[in-house]
């Protein structure tokens, strides 16, 4: 059990987390959540022992193993399959000592260990993690440095599951992930058998995947059984029962106070008076409601309504190398309130979609037919790094407004969700949400006809979310999302497209045919459809693909060779005289592993088979 006594959390002066305690049941699934800033990040950082708390006891079971998502994504020539292999510790540790040890008894205790680990499924159930979070077969052999930023933190979470600790604390492990990812994420840690605790702002993901909800608010943790849509009705009713509560308390002392008032003067009711002060002491008192709303979002809009439609794409090829278009045959339509979900697993070519509609990519061949006076606006969140650090929110529409006056300046900051001192605020200093308001608010500022969301939930809390979703219903326009928010999908689109394979396509079913067409497939093969390489990239030649095959032949023979090494340990240790007469015990768990490393052979053998018929295919 982890259990969390009279707790008490100060970073920087600032008390995060006042006298709660806690305790959460082994094999528990649990979503952490609460405002940004409240300190839930902190928390996970007292539980791994990373920082001290400034009062009360984090106590975990014994032997108890944490594992959270490395702050640093994985790097270096290591292919992507080793690098998931390696985060299971001991089994990495037995294979290599396995290869060295001569002691018939420390062989049988290996070999028994690796058996009663699974060690020998262990590249299956690691391939199948990738696989689910975005990898193909072929990717899983090249190596991590090939990768960009965002696809190694996918690498470090599939290693994270991989090593499947006893707590696994996850801290927004969907803000690396597109929509399938997420889906596959979600199904993954329902089934998740030891204790987890996931510090999420996806309502999809807290609704499908836990089965408790840990709430931070106000410097109290709250536990609440359940999903988070039965955590929001328990809280509703909770909150209404405090209110009345409160209402009670203040009415009883203000008939207390009224009494002390009226008779403290008096000798006769000096005894009676001084008993109403006492009862007023006594008096617990009730946290009064504090109002949290949420800052609204929204979209100005555009000056014109412009003759339908205002983007019209006929037969387009698209990407970086007209010899090798990420995209092709893309025929679409989009009128003035269009509402468009993209659906493809990243790599697919979204970007490559959305920057052909926002015009920052020219067609290699088609024809994209445009609306006189067409304003887009676009939203990405790498925009967040071109925001001026040193620069304030009203340093920033200052820049759009001209010679504006002082006041226009002023207000058109607080329109945007900035008003008062917070307009003068560093951009260095602001959190990650508050950034992706400004951000929000600076690509809108001129009331476009159409808005282009690629991923713009990430480092938004819950309720910031629901009110992106209100502006996005609310503005006249067109929007064209790329989220891995189902919430914000289901709420806001009325349309979905597929980029996959090379082309855009209409979808007619809903998310929830869409999730289990993702499940279905991901979970079927541990390899998945071959997406183009990363952050799209032109495809591979068949070269590359030979290339790949080639490696695969190697690290099947590689661990031939290194099975069949442990089997002739194995068969020298069972040779010894009378083994089966002196030791029985012993005997027994050598045959085993002798007959587990047997399997392991056939399957590295059936891999090389495979592989090899594959590399002459290529080559042919």
């Amino acid at each position: 059990m982890l259990a969390i006594s009279d707790l008490s959390i100060r970073l920087a002066g600032r008390l995060l987390i006042d006298q709660s305690s806690v305790q959460i049941t082994p094999g528990s699934r649990v979503g952490l959540v609460g405002r940004n800033g409240t300190g839930k990040s902190t928390l996970f950082k007292v539980i791994r022992g990373e920082l001290a708390a400034e009062h009360g006891t984090v106590t975990l079971p014994p032997r108890w193993r944490i594992g959270s998502l490395a702050q640093e994504a994985p790097n270096g020539p290591e292919s992507l399959i080793s690098v998931v292999l390696k985060a299971d510790l001991e089994r990495d540790a037995l294979l290599t000592e396995a290869e060295h040890a001569t002691d018939p008894h420390r062989i049988a205790e290996i070999q028994t260990r690796l058996v009663d680990i699974d060690a020998h499924s262990a590249p299956s159930r690691a391939a199948a993690i990738l696989s689910g979070l975005g990898f193909s077969a072929a990717d899983q052999l090249r190596p991590c440095a090939e990768f960009s930023g965002g696809w190694r933190m996918r690498v470090a979470l599939a290693a994270t599951l991989f090593a499947a600790p006893d707590l696994l604390l996850l801290d927004e492990p969907t803000n690396y992930l597109d929509l399938e990812g997420t889906l596959w994420l979600e199904d993954h840690l329902a089934h998740y058998p030891r204790t987890v605790i996931v510090i999420s702002h996806d309502r999809d993901l807290l609704e499908s995947s836990v089965d408790q909800i840990l709430h931070l608010d106000r410097g109290k943790l709250t536990l609440y059984k359940g999903s988070y849509s039965s955590f929001e009705e328990q809280r509703a009713a909770r909150e209404l029962l405090d209110a009345k509560a409160l209402k009670r308390q203040e009415a009883e002392r203000a008939r207390l106070q009224a009494f002390v008032d009226r008779f403290k003067a008096k000798a006769s009711k000096a005894r009676q008076a001084q008993s109403r002060v006492k009862m007023l002491e006594r008096l617990k008192p009730i946290t009064a409601l504090v109002t949290e709303d949420v800052r609204e979002i929204s979209f100005p809009a555009p000056e014109k309504i412009l003759s339908p439609p205002i983007i019209a794409a006929d037969n387009v090829s698209v990407g970086y190398d007209p010899a090798s278009p990420v995209l092709s045959r893309v025929t679409l339509r989009i009128d003035n309130d269009d509402r468009i979900a993209l659906l493809g697993a990243n790599g697919n070519g979204k970007s490559t979609l959305v920057k052909l509609l926002a015009g920052r990519l020219a067609p290699f061949s088609g024809k994209v037919t445009r609306a006189d006076k067409l304003s887009i606006a676009y939203f990405a969140q790498h925009q967040l790094d071109e925001l001026n650090e040193d620069a304030s929110a009203y340093d920033h529409v200052r820049k759009l407004m001209g010679d504006a006056p002082e006041a226009k300046v002023r207000a058109r900051a607080g329109a945007i969700g900035f008003s008062g001192k917070a307009a003068d605020t560093k951009v260095g200093k602001l959190s990650g949400g508050e950034k992706a308001r400004l951000l929000l608010g600076l690509a809108t500022f001129f009331g476009p006809n159409m808005i282009i969301l690629d991923e713009p939930t990430n480092h938004l809390d819950i309720d910031s979310r629901a009110a992106l979703a209100e502006a996005i219903n609310e503005f006249p326009g067109a929007v064209i999302m790329v989220s891995h928010d189902r919430y914000l999908i289901e709420a806001c689109a009325d349309r979905l497209w597929i980029v996959a394979d090379r082309t855009v396509t209409n979808y007619d079913g809903d998310l929830d045919e869409y999730r289990r067409l993702v499940l279905s497939t991901r979970n079927a093969d541990s390899a998945p459809r071959e997406r183009s390489a990363a952050t799209e990239k032109p495809q591979r030649a068949k070269s590359d693909n030979r290339g790949s095959l080639k490696k695969r032949i190697a690290e099947a023979e590689a661990e031939i060779a290194r099975v069949s090494e442990i089997i002739a340990k194995i068969d020298t240790a069972l040779a010894l005289p009378d083994i089966f007469t002196r030791d029985p015990k012993q005997a027994a768990q050598l045959s085993k592993a002798r007959a587990n490393a047997a399997d392991a052979l056939a399957r590295a053998e059936e891999q090389w088979l495979e592989a090899s018929t594959q590399f002459d295919e290529a080559a042919g």
